[in-house]
């Protein structure tokens, strides 16, 4: 009976779904998302070295060589990441500005789960009526890949017209029609 049961258990092993971990090995993948706003656009980047690639992102951080990534190290990759970074509205260049990075450990990057995490706002004004907007990411390397999307605006009168991707991604473009801003005005009673 214990033989028959075996069976079972092996058949039905066989039938259940196998999850792997599977990330990246020979790329660092760049994912950014942008959400427009009336006055301003945010832009995410999820920066994720793979297995094979690990080393040399991290030799691109840590230039003194000590084995951990300092906060002047730290700001030095944002920055050095920001200026490969190009945005424009309505043909008007924006300035990045970094709000808020996360960097993993170095056990996570070498074993290719580690996000390197930057956020960056920009101060524009959509006007009302239709805006483009543009976003070009240089990367880092022959080894970049790059994957970008927009946040559904959470204001109502934000509509998305289309957006356009080149074939690997580094390049996009967003356009969106801005109605005319509504002013909500407090009644005293």
């Amino acid at each position: 009976m214990s033989r028959i049961r075996s069976m079972v258990l092996a058949g039905v092993a066989l039938l259940l779904p196998v999850t792997a971990s599977a990330h990246r090995l020979d790329e660092y993948l760049q994912a950014t998302t942008i959400a427009p706003a009336r006055d301003h656009i945010a832009l995410h980047l999820r920066l994720v070295p793979g297995v094979d690639v690990a080393g040399a992102v991290i030799g691109q951080i840590d230039t003194d060589h000590d084995g951990r990534l300092s906060p002047a190290e730290q700001q030095a990759y944002v920055a050095r990441v920001a200026h490969g970074l190009s945005v424009s509205l309505n043909g008007e260049p924006l300035a990045l500005v970094p709000e808020g990075t996360t960097f993993p450990s170095l056990e996570a990057m070498r074993g290719g789960t580690g996000v390197l995490d930057f956020r960056f706002r920009m101060s524009a004004a959509l006007k009302t009526g239709a805006n483009h907007l543009a976003y070009r990411n240089a990367g880092a390397g022959p080894d970049a890949v790059w994957l970008v999307n927009y946040l559904v605006p959470q204001d109502p009168g934000l509509h998305v017209l289309r957006q356009i991707r080149s074939q690997d991604q580094s390049d996009y473009q967003l356009d969106l029609m801005a109605d005319p801003a509504r002013v909500v005005r407090l009644q005293r009673g």
